[in-house]
């Protein structure tokens, strides 16, 4: 039965990681798939379509799981199912990746920096999981805690 491909198009970001990680260089990726950078879509398709085959983040796995099946993936260390705690643990790689907030240590001096960083950090927990992305667990949200306030320990 032929595969019938559905993935990010090539404005996502979860595209150019994809393509990336699995093909050696990022937005190296064939042409025959369906494209869409409504991960609802993919959803629909891959659900619809018998043979179909796709990716995408794995809050819409999550929120369909009912209609879809998960792949396991071996970077070589036997396979691992995508799921909250083996994107946290680190894992589910390389399909997992991190999200970073970059500032300035020069900016910290400012307080609306710092009182928006505190914010994030404090509530990283529900600003992810409005976004559809995988939290901290609490020891790494602690850990990052620990690190911003060494950080404006350092400033003062």
């Amino acid at each position: 039965m032929p595969l019938k491909l559905y993935g990010p198009g090539t404005d996502s970001g979860t595209f150019e990681f994809f393509t990336e990680k699995i093909n050696g260089k990022a937005r190296a990726s064939r042409s025959d798939y369906q494209a869409s950078e409504n991960d609802n879509v993919l959803v629909r398709g891959v659900e619809g379509d018998r043979g179909a085959l796709g990716y995408f983040g794995l809050s819409y796995f999550t929120e369909n799981k009912d209609k879809l099946k998960l792949l396991s993936v071996d970077a070589g260390a036997g396979c691992v199912t995508p799921s909250t705690g083996t994107v946290q643990s680190g894992r589910y790689k390389p399909l997992s990746r991190p999200l970073f907030i970059y500032a300035k240590r020069a900016s910290f001096h400012r307080a609306e920096v710092r009182a928006f960083l505190g914010f994030v950090l404090n509530n990283q927990k529900a600003i992810a999981t409005r976004a559809r992305m995988v939290p901290l667990t609490l020891r790494q949200a602690r850990g990052q805690r620990i690190r911003f306030g060494q950080a404006l320990e350092a400033i003062h």
